[in-house]
């Protein structure tokens, strides 16, 4: 059995597209299948579309999440409810071709590896979003813990080891890229150059792209909280520097008058501070996220064979 999973919200433009393509793509090698789409709280038509096409599959499933839970969410739910040998994760805006998981899936069986993910090499598209994209990988390089996620995103094939490896990991932030390099095995690449979006608007603005990418820095790396140490130690230095030669200029009547001085420092401090307060602040939030221990996301219902036989 070969387990595909593909999140989508709000991509009814798309749909047709998207399940035609990936129907085909996993039919050239795989007799065995399901497809399980999770529809993450979709307000427009993308849901009625999906089983639509279900309706005419019954190897599609469609998973229908009771809000917007988000991108890592609707993946979770999906591996979760997988049943393959083999399970797929794909986005849902065709940026991730289809037609690249026959390559994936021959050379998870050829050459004996666990994970096989795709690595970005180019992306077609906005420049801005490209050059973003470069730049934290390349920052996440260097001061990450995991060093061989090589330009990969969610785009990726496990074999069933792996996925239940790494599903016994029950964060509630989860970034699922991470999640799958740091639990070893033998993996390896496919490259790509990543599409464009086919149609609609992208459902990961900056400001979601921004809130991954602090959920990667805060989950795989020590380098916040290590900034607050260093500018710490650099501060302290530094005014102790400055008050040895306060004290000096005082004692020998060269002292400049006026307060502009104290009120820089005082400023200075105090900017410091507040950088530390947030980022401390954002390991309490996250701590406390994790001892609510609140589900990861809450199904509406399931359109599947296997829930039809129950």
């Amino acid at each position: 059995m070969f387990s595909l999973v593909i999140p989508v919200y709000n991509e009814e433009k798309l749909i047709d597209e998207l399940l035609s393509r990936t129907v085909a793509s996993v039919e050239s090698f795989a007799s065995d299948y399901e497809i399980i789409v999770v529809d993450d709280g979709s307000t427009d038509r993308s849901l009625e579309l999906l089983l639509q096409w279900r309706d005419n599959n019954s190897r599609i499933t469609v998973m229908s999440l009771s809000k917007n839970f988000g991108h890592q969410a609707a993946f979770t739910a999906g591996l979760e409810y997988a049943t393959g040998e083999i399970v797929a994760m794909m986005d849902g805006d065709l940026q991730d071709p289809p037609e690249l998981l026959a390559e994936m899936y021959k050379r998870i069986n050829s050459e004996d590896l666990e994970i096989v993910s795709g690595k970005k090499t180019g992306r077609r598209g906005s420049r801005n979003r490209n050059f973003l994209s470069a730049l934290f990988h390349l920052f996440f390089k260097y001061i990450g813990e995991i060093k061989s996620m090589e330009n990969a995103g969610n785009y990726s094939m496990m074999k069933r080891e792996a996925v239940d490896a790494l599903l016994t990991m029950k964060e509630k932030v989860r970034y699922l890229p991470g999640l799958r390099t740091f639990i070893g095995f033998r993996q390896g690449y496919v490259e790509f150059v990543r599409d464009d979006r086919y149609r609609g608007e992208p459902k990961m603005n900056f400001g979601r792209l921004f809130m991954l990418a602090t959920d990667a820095i805060f989950s795989f790396s020590r380098f916040p909280i290590r900034l607050c140490l260093v500018l710490g130690t650099v501060g302290t230095l530094v005014f102790m520097v400055v008050g040895i030669y306060v004290l000096i200029a005082k004692v020998y009547g060269f002292a400049i008058p006026g307060w502009s001085s104290i009120l820089l420092s005082i400023y200075f401090l105090g900017s410091i501070q507040l950088v530390f307060l947030g980022i401390l602040g954002e390991y309490v939030y996250r701590s406390y996220k994790e001892s609510q221990n609140r589900p990861v996301y809450f199904t509406r219902k399931i359109y599947s064979d296997r829930e039809n036989k129950k």
